[in-house]
C-alpha cells in the first residue's frame, strides 16, 4: 500500500507539474516596476503587436563598443523588444556589430548612408581625451518579403548625448511600434496633394511625399472641372481622406472654396500650408541682393476666418532663427558661410501635443503670424516664435545688406506668435446664410467632427534640390542641421487620419538618470581608492572582530 501511495503521489505531482507549465506557457503576468512605466506597451501598441500572424525579425545595429550614455539606448532597445516579443512570439531580434569583422569603418558608413540610414559620428570624451567613435543607430524589419527602416536616435541641435539619448528612449517605443505598422497594415487612406492654384511643383516636395506614401495612398488633385462641373468636382474630392495644399500662390475662385468648405462639412480633413506674402530667398540671390515682400491675395480671408483662424498679411522676425548661407571667394576658392538671418524662425512648442512632443525645432521662412478667434472649434497652437520676436507690414524691403545690422532689442516685443493652428469639432461652413456660388444636392451649413491644421508657410515642406535629386526635407547641406520639419508634417498627418491610436504614444514621458561626467572625473582616484581598499578594510574589521569574539568567548 505504501508502494501504491507513493506512485500515485508521484503520479499527482507530475500532472500538478504539468498543468502548471501549461498554464504557465498560456497565463502570464508581467510587472512594470519603473516610476515612468517604460516598459508598459500601450494599447495601440499592444493591438499592433497582437495581429502580427508572421514571424517579424529585427536586426538592430546597436552592438559594439560605444560611449556609455549609447549603451543605454542599446540596453532600452533590448528591453523594449523584449517586451514585444513577450507578447507575441512571432517577434525575434538580433543584435548587430557593423564593424565586428573589421571592415574599413568609414566605407561601412558610406554603404549605411546608400541605404537611407545615417550613421552617427560622435565625440567621445573620456580620461580627459577626445576620441572620435562612429556608431550605427537603426534597426531593420523584415516581415515576409517586406522591409523597414527604423531610426532609433532623434537628432537634436545643441542637444548633449544625454538629451539625445534620453530622447530617443522616449520615442522608442513609437519607432518600434510604427515601424511594424507599416509592415503589418496594407495602405487604406488616401490623401489629395492640391495642384492648380500655384502650389510648390513635384521636385520641392518629393521627399515628404516619399516619405508619406509608406502610410498613404497619394494622388494629384485639381480643383479647375470646379468651374464647370462643381458638383462633381467635390464627389471626386470626397474620394480622399486629407487634403493636402503645399504653398497655393494663386487665389482660390468661390467656386473651389465651396467645394473645399463642403468637404470639410462632410468630415475631410485638411492641412493647409499658406501665406499671405511673398517672399523668397531665391528673389534675394536673383536681384542683387534685394527683393520686396508683397502681400499675397489666396482668397482665402473669409474662408479661414469663419473656422476660427486669421493669417496676418506680416512677416514674423524672430531672434532665434536659423542662418542664411552666403557664398563668398570665386571657384575653388568659395566657401559657404552661415550669417544670422532673422526672417527663417526656428519654432518652440508651446505645449506638449502629440504631433510636436519631443521634435526638433521647425525650420519657418518669411513666415506670417496667426489669430486665434472666438468661436465652438478647439484650437491648439502647436509651433510659434520665440518670445524675441518683432512684426512686420508688408510692402517691405528685404535687403542682404541686414546680415550685419545689430538687432534693436527693444522692437522684439511681440512675443511668441502662432505659427501653426491645429483646429478640431463640428466646423461651421463659410457659407452659411450666405448665397451660395452653385447649387449642390446635400448642402450642410454644420459639419461632421473633423480636423483641420493651419501653417502659416508653405516653405515648412519645401526641400532643397541638389544635382537635380531632392534632398531631405529639413536638413542644410552646408551647415549640417536637421530641422524637425518632415517629423513635424509627418506627424501632423498621422494624427489628422490616425484610426489606431499610434500617435498617442509620443506623449510618453521617460527620464534616464546618467552620470556626471566632470564630477566623475574629478572624483575617479576617489572612487577607485574606495573600491579598492574598502574591501580589503572591512576583510580587516570583521578578522579582528571575530578573534576578539572567539577570545571572549573561549578564554575563561
Amino acid at each position: 500500500m505504501n508502494k501504491q501511495n507513493k506512485i500515485k503521489s508521484l503520479l499527482i505531482l507530475l500532472v500538478i507539474l504539468v498543468a502548471a507549465n501549461f498554464l504557465a506557457s498560456e497565463v502570464y503576468f508581467r510587472f512594470d516596476l519603473t516610476q515612468d512605466q517604460r516598459y508598459s506597451l500601450s494599447p495601440a501598441a499592444k493591438k499592433i503587436v497582437a495581429d502580427i500572424e508572421q514571424p517579424v525579425i529585427f536586426d538592430v545595429f546597436l552592438e559594439g563598443s560605444f560611449p556609455s550614455e549609447f549603451r543605454r539606448l542599446q540596453n532600452e532597445t533590448r528591453q523594449m523588444l523584449e517586451e514585444f516579443s513577450a507578447y507575441n512570439r512571432n517577434i525575434k531580434f538580433n543584435f548587430v556589430d557593423p564593424l565586428e569583422e573589421g571592415g574599413d569603418a568609414n566605407a561601412i558608413a558610406e554603404e549605411f548612408y546608400k541605404m537611407g540610414m545615417t550613421p552617427a559620428r560622435l565625440n567621445v570624451q573620456e580620461n580627459g581625451k577626445n576620441s572620435e567613435s562612429i556608431i550605427f543607430p537603426w534597426a531593420i524589419a523584415n516581415y515576409g518579403d517586406k522591409t523597414v527602416k527604423i531610426p532609433l536616435l532623434k537628432n537634436q541641435i545643441g542637444a548633449t548625448d544625454e538629451e539625445r539619448v534620453n530622447a530617443s528612449v522616449q520615442q522608442l517605443e513609437y519607432s518600434l511600434a510604427d515601424g511594424l505598422s507599416k509592415l503589418i497594415y496594407p495602405r487604406k487612406k488616401k490623401i489629395a496633394v492640391m495642384r492648380g492654384n500655384g502650389e510648390l511643383p513635384d521636385g520641392q516636395i518629393a521627399d515628404f511625399i516619399k516619405t508619406i506614401q509608406e502610410y498613404y495612398f497619394m494622388a494629384p488633385f485639381t480643383l479647375d472641372s470646379a468651374a464647370v462641373n462643381p458638383q462633381r468636382t467635390l464627389e471626386d474630392l470626397k474620394q480622399y481622406d486629407l487634403v493636402l495644399d503645399p504653398k497655393p500662390t494663386k487665389a482660390f475662385s468661390e467656386n473651389e472654396k465651396y467645394v473645399l468648405d463642403q468637404y470639410l462639412m462632410n468630415g475631410g480633413k485638411m492641412l493647409w500650408l499658406a501665406e499671405t506674402t511673398n517672399m523668397e530667398n531665391d528673389s534675394l540671390f536673383n536681384q542683387q541682393g534685394t527683393a520686396i515682400a508683397l502681400p499675397r491675395n489666396l482668397n482665402l480671408g473669409d474662408y479661414f476666418f469663419s473656422y476660427g483662424v486669421r493669417i496676418n498679411p506680416e512677416l514674423v522676425n524672430d531672434l532665434y532663427s536659423a542662418p542664411i548661407i552666403l557664398a563668398s571667394g570665386n571657384g575653388q576658392n568659395t566657401r559657404f558661410n552661415p550669417y544670422p538671418w532673422f526672417y527663417s524662425p526656428l519654432t518652440s512648442s508651446p505645449n506638449e501635443h502629440p504631433i510636436i512632443n519631443n521634435i526638433e525645432a521647425v525650420k519657418f521662412e518669411y513666415a506670417n503670424p496667426i489669430d486665434t478667434l472666438s468661436n465652438n472649434i478647439k484650437k491648439s497652437i502647436l509651433l510659434s516664435s520665440s518670445p524675441r520676436t518683432k512684426l512686420e507690414g508688408v510692402p517691405a524691403q528685404i535687403s542682404l545688406d541686414m546680415v550685419g545690422d545689430k538687432p534693436d532689442m527693444n522692437e522684439y516685443t511681440a512675443g511668441e506668435q502662432p505659427l501653426a493652428v491645429l483646429l478640431e469639432g463640428n466646423f461651421k461652413s463659410v457659407y452659411k446664410n450666405r448665397v451660395k456660388p452653385f447649387q449642390i444636392s446635400a448642402h450642410k451649413d454644420q459639419g461632421v467632427e473633423s480636423k483641420m491644421l493651419v501653417i502659416s508657410d508653405g516653405d515648412v515642406i519645401k526641400n532643397d534640390i541638389q544635382g537635380g535629386k531632392p534632398m531631405e526635407l529639413g536638413f542644410q547641406r552646408y551647415t549640417g542641421n536637421i530641422y524637425g520639419n518632415k517629423e513635424f508634417l509627418l506627424n501632423a498627418v498621422n494624427y489628422l487620419l490616425d484610426d489606431t491610436g499610434l500617435i498617442d504614444i509620443r506623449s510618453k514621458e521617460i527620464n534616464l538618470a546618467f552620470l556626471d561626467k566632470e564630477k566623475t572625473a574629478e572624483q575617479r582616484e576617489q572612487w577607485q581608492l574606495i573600491n579598492l581598499a574598502g574591501p580589503i578594510l572591512l576583510l580587516l574589521i570583521f578578522g579582528i572582530g571575530f578573534r576578539f569574539y572567539r577570545k571572549q568567548k573561549y578564554v575563561k
